[in-house]
């Protein structure tokens, strides 16, 4: 492409994919067949969640009695392979936006959309466009965040920071919400939102991290639709994705490898399990290997997946289309490393210092009574969820893994457990995982088809939507952790 001669008007025009870093024309239309039938997920083979629904009257059961759609959609589709917790997860989503609580209904949805715009999440903006309007909501608020009261305008810092940079909330945010005057925040009505903001942060996680598809439209005819390229790339084709993963699919590609690859996790397992048992590792060693695996996701990056397209005029115009950047202020704000290199200043949350137990819990549950339930039993079903199994192995004990991946996650958002081995994130996690969750928890908007299939190539998707889950959860416990720590310092 002939950068030299390209003029800003010239520029204009182009906007640079998120996804695969192609430049494309604004405002070009094409139309796109509509497959016939495309599955609830792009990276799953459909007829792996369908069996799933079908003989499970419970996950049914559970769409009747808490689904805010009334109907069966796509997300709750996928989760709905571990029904379990899909239980846990519906309840305390429906308690959150439609039960007795501090906001009103037309609020609630308002938050949502707010939340995932952050992510560019228009699978969940447009999914609660819809419940802000049927719940009674001002149809002008739907033109952008200019035309909301200027108190939900408020939300956009703290929005902002707990999507990116948890770590950044001080007292002095929550004082700024709460000082008096007429648009100022109730305790409670702050708490329901922070909630409603870090839940929505989460599920953009597992909606881009398990590929679900966009929402089949009944209006669409002809099997064919029109869209604009300014929210679509080529690249969204591939979410049925032959053509990106013709590289790892052909021939016999990673069968022998994985195979060795699973082999190889089970022995790492096995041999920490025997090492732990044996010898107990100091805490001056503990507290380096934690600082080790802080700095060390810091090149974790997913650089080969998206940043192989060289900077170009158009990079700061990355495809937003404007149903998603009305919602947003600050579009260039994004996920920064914790352990930025060269940097101390942050001091890392220590998790015994302020815990989920011991003190989340009770001052979520004071301020907006019952949610605290919900959502320990939601962290808790997602941690201890097992069936005892790896792939072809049964009777396996995962705990260890399931502790890697929580425990991972909380590191990168500078959370830390003294009584955590954080060698064992390194021997567990190899690293396209590692890329894996890093994109998928920091910024899911990248998340591709080829990083999803990129690890544990031997796995049930099964297993994977677990690892999801746990990643979901992970990020949202974190992002509470550093609201609520927050919302402490400022009554104390």
């Amino acid at each position: 492409m002939n950068r030299g001669g390209s003029s800003p008007s010239a520029a204009a025009n182009y906007l640079l994919c998120t996804n695969c870093r192609k430049v494309l024309r604004k405002d070009k239309r094409i139309r796109v067949a509509q497959p016939l039938t495309r599955g609830p997920s792009a990276f799953i083979p459909e007829k792996e969640v369908v069996q799933a629904n079908t003989v499970d009257e419970r996950t049914n059961f559970l769409v009747e009695e808490y689904s805010t759609s009334g109907r069966l959609d796509n997300i709750t589709q996928v989760m709905s392979l571990h029904t379990q917790y899909l239980e846990s997860f519906l309840r305390s989503q429906f308690y959150m936006l439609r039960m007795d609580g501090p906001l009103p209904l037309p609020y609630r949805h308002y938050i949502a959309i707010m939340a995932a715009a952050r992510h560019r999440c228009s699978y969940l903006i447009n999914m609660h466009v819809d419940e802000f309007l049927k719940t009674g909501g001002i149809p002008e608020w739907l033109n952008g965040l200019e035309y909301v009261p200027q108190r939900l305008k408020n939300l956009n810092e703290i929005n902002k920071l707990l999507a990116h940079r948890p770590w950044l909330i001080t007292k002095e945010h929550i004082q700024k919400l709460v000082k008096t005057g007429e648009n100022n925040w109730s305790l409670p009505e702050l708490v329901h939102a922070v909630v409603l903001l870090a839940h929505y942060h989460a599920l953009a996680s597992f909606v881009f991290g398990s590929g679900i598809n966009p929402e089949r439209d009944p209006e669409i005819s002809n099997g064919f639709r029109l869209i604009s390229v300014n929210n679509f790339c080529v690249c969204d084709l591939a979410n049925d994705n032959s053509i990106e993963n013709a590289s790892l699919t052909g021939g016999n590609y990673g069968i022998v490898d994985s195979l060795s690859e699973l082999e190889a996790l089970m022995e790492r397992m096995k041999r920490l399990q025997e090492e732990r048992d044996d010898d107990e590792a100091s805490q001056e060693e503990m507290t380096t290997r934690f600082e080790k695996e802080k700095k060390e996701s810091l090149f974790v990056v997913s650089g080969d997946t998206f940043h192989s397209f060289p900077h170009s005029d158009f990079e700061d115009d990355m495809i937003i289309t404007s149903d998603v950047s009305r919602y947003i202020e600050d579009p260039g704000f994004g996920y920064e490393d914790f352990a930025r290199r060269g940097e101390e200043h942050l001091p890392t949350f220590r998790a015994q210092d302020y815990t989920w137990e011991n003190h989340g819990f009770s001052l979520v549950n004071r301020l907006y009574s019952d949610i605290g339930h919900l959502l320990d039993e939601k962290f808790r079903m997602v941690y201890n969820l097992t069936y005892n199994t790896m792939a072809t192995h049964e009777d396996v004990d995962t705990t260890m893994l399931r502790r890697a991946l929580f425990n991972y996650v909380h590191c990168m958002f500078g959370i830390r457990y003294d009584d955590y081995d954080y060698g064992e994130v390194n021997q567990l996690l190899e690293r396209s995982l590692k890329v894996y969750i890093k994109t998928v928890t920091c910024y899911p908007e990248r998340t591709t088809k080829r990083m999803y299939d990129s690890y544990w190539r031997q796995f049930k998707h099964s297993e994977k939507v677990h690892v999801n889950l746990l990643l979901m959860e992970a990020r949202m416990q974190a992002e509470l952790l550093y609201a609520l720590r927050a919302i402490t310092r400022h009554l104390t």
